[in-house]
């Protein structure tokens, strides 16, 4: 495991590769930022912050390592000159987003260098970045912010000797005089079948619920958002025939006896929830049908959001996720405004469906569409 930092003209960088451990592997590091004093008006205190998930589909640097996919390789044709054509496409589409995010967080993306070039080739000042994959993963996650990233984690977690292929990154992001933490995700997909990955999904589950239990010991009233490409519909568990308990299950009295959360004589049993989410479309987040010290995170998909953000096999599907917790209803500081999907040119066809990046043509963005949180700030 490598930690590097480096000070850019825009800041420090933190760059984090998780090592593989069993279960999981973290480390800490913080991130700070020297830079000139703000002016007049970016003193004014922001009324509220909007953040973004991308996965922005297979977005290689210009430099060959020896673990791209085969299109991405110098010797097919892949180069400096389209990376940076791709960095451009993309950070232009991103400028299209009113307001400008002010947190984003991709999936699919390379290197902390790919971080770095979307800062400069978007006008919006972000000062903060972390990066985190596996070592010899093509591909990892990595968050870009103009609010200050005070400190981050990447887990890494092996489970029956399969390693997820990529880390789950936690940050803190500073707002205001309070703070929040997001974890940017991107869990196992389903190659390989459902049967087998997930439980690997189960495992990414495992290593959030240990962290937003460990972090609640000690802030109860700090915001946590899982954010990400999940790989996991809101409504997997009715997809696969309320058969497997999967990794996101619904606030239902059937998935609270199913899981062991409640007994058959109803005695409750929180302890039960240890590698799965629970999903409420309530505002605050709160069991229902699960015991009450459950941890319930409200879900934008079953209230706010329609259709689906990533387009397959002719069906939308709701991989891509926000997942918010309690504190963002509690009526102080920052609370949920609502959520959105980008689904408008130049992130879709003119028939509104994504359209994936061509690495030989250069065509296309991404086959996901963003999807964008609003949290405003009481006064």
């Amino acid at each position: 495991m490598e930690i590097i930092m480096k000070k850019l003209m825009f800041g420090f960088r933190l760059f984090c590769r998780a090592g593989f451990l069993l279960f999981t592997a973290v480390f800490l590091a913080a991130a700070g930022c020297n830079v000139s004093e703000p002016k007049e008006e970016e003193e004014r205190a922001p009324r509220s912050i909007t953040l973004m998930t991308w996965n922005v589909h297979n977005l290689f640097d210009g430099k060959d390592n020896g673990f791209e996919y085969d299109e991405f390789l110098e010797s097919a044709g892949w180069s400096a000159e389209k990376y940076h054509g791709r960095v451009n496409a993309v950070s232009a589409a991103i400028e299209t987003i009113r307001p400008l995010p002010d947190v984003i967080i991709f999936q699919e993306i390379e290197s902390l260098t790919i971080l770095e070039d979307v800062a400069l080739s978007i006008s919006g000042d972000y000062l903060w970045s972390h990066f985190a994959s596996n070592p010899g993963a093509a591909l990892g996650v990595g968050i870009l912010s103009r609010l200050p990233l005070a400190e981050a984690r990447a887990h890494s977690i092996t489970i029956g000797g399969d390693t997820t292929p990529r880390p789950v990154l936690e940050a803190r992001i500073e707002a205001e005089e309070s703070a929040f933490v997001v974890f940017a995700c991107h869990w196992k997909s389903k190659l390989g079948g459902d049967d087998v990955t997930e439980e690997v999904r189960k495992a990414s589950a495992r290593v959030i619920l240990r962290r937003i239990r460990e972090l609640l010991a000690d802030e109860p009233e700090l915001g946590v958002i899982v954010a990400g490409d999940l790989n996991e519909n809101y409504d997997e568990f009715y997809r696969q025939n309320a058969e497997v308990i999967t990794a996101l299950l619904p606030d239902d009295p059937y998935c609270a006896r199913l899981t062991g959360c409640i007994g058959v004589n109803g005695e409750e049993n929180a302890s039960s929830q240890r590698d799965f989410i629970v999903l409420g479309k309530n505002a605050p987040p709160a069991p229902v049908h699960f015991p009450k010290d459950s941890i319930v995170l409200f879900s934008p998909w079953l209230r706010d959001l329609e259709n689906g953000s990533y387009f397959y096999k002719y069906d939308w599907e709701t991989i891509d996720h926000f997942l918010i917790s309690r504190q963002f209803f509690d009526n102080a500081l920052w609370e949920y405004e609502g959520t959105r999907i980008a689904n408008d040119q130049p992130f879709t066809n003119a028939s509104g469906i994504p359209v994936s990046y061509n690495a030989r043509t250069g065509n296309g963005l991404s086959d996901h569409l963003p999807l964008l949180l609003t949290l405003k700030l009481l006064e």
